[in-house]
């Protein structure tokens, strides 16, 4: 069985309860060394066979697999964040299938969770936005036209943007393409839950100037959309006077439906 596992945002206390016990029962961990924090690797259990994929391609990684498959071992392949996200998982999974090895998936923390907590945000608020675009940059591997900056930015929406800090510069442009202004808030996360953990608070204009004067270049997040203004309106969820199924309004807010 071949345990695809979220490792979380970067934090090693951040994995879960079910990815940590896979992590120390393995006999053979494939874990993405780019991102991963090696500090997991501790949960290993003694004789492990260990190897970073950053060093590895697609076929070396399915090989190792194969290999453990046959000799009746469990593969732990522990990827950063949640796996869904950016994780190349479906070509592995799908790989899998065809040679006939079983695996699952366990779900991570991902790195925009991470971020949020870092920036003391929540990114669905009443008035401002109740959704969430996490979308990249074009870069060396391009995005679907449909889904440039620019397109999703007109939305005006929460937007999380991985894989993009080395392309503030451009990144601004795209945005100002859309809803945003020179003006609307942003923020880069570095390092969400690491101990090195950096917010960095500007605006979309100054997002390639907040990068140079921090000296981040990779390994953040960008987060733009006015949830970083802290205007919004009060949730009905916790009001009085709006009914649930579990508590009757008062009647402040009038019609209760």
């Amino acid at each position: 069985m071949v345990h695809f596992v979220g490792a979380g945002p970067g934090g090693p206390d951040l994995i879960t309860l079910r990815g940590a016990r896979l992590l120390e029962q393995a006999p053979c961990v494939i874990y993405a060394g780019s991102l991963v924090n090696p500090a997991l690797l501790a949960l290993t259990r003694e004789g492990a066979a260990v190897y970073n994929s950053a060093h590895m391609t697609l076929e070396e990684v399915l090989s190792v697999m194969e290999e453990a498959h046959r000799r009746g071992e469990d593969v732990v392949r522990l990827h950063t964040g949640d796996p869904c996200l950016y994780g190349a998982i479906q070509e592995q999974m799908d790989a899998l299938d065809q040679r006939g090895i079983p695996w699952d998936v366990t779900p991570g923390v991902s790195s925009f969770c991470g971020a949020a907590a870092a920036a003391g945000a929540e990114y669905t608020l009443p008035g401002v936005s109740q959704t969430v675009i996490i979308t990249r940059m074009a870069g060396r591997t391009p995005v679907p036209e449909r889904e440039s900056i620019a397109a999703l930015a007109a939305h005006g929406s929460t937007m999380v943007i991985f894989l993009s800090a080395g392309m503030l510069e451009g990144l601004s442009q795209e945005l100002l393409k859309g809803a945003y202004t020179p003006d609307t808030p942003a923020a880069l996360v570095y390092k969400a839950t690491w101990p090195e953990e950096k917010v960095v608070r500007c605006t979309v204009s100054t997002l390639a100037q907040a990068g140079r004067a921090h000296n981040i270049s990779k390994t953040a997040l960008v987060l733009v959309g006015d949830f970083l203004s802290r205007e919004y309106q009060r949730s009905l969820l916790y009001h009085p006077g709006f009914t649930t199924e579990f508590r009757q309004g008062d009647g402040s807010l009038g019609d209760p439906t």
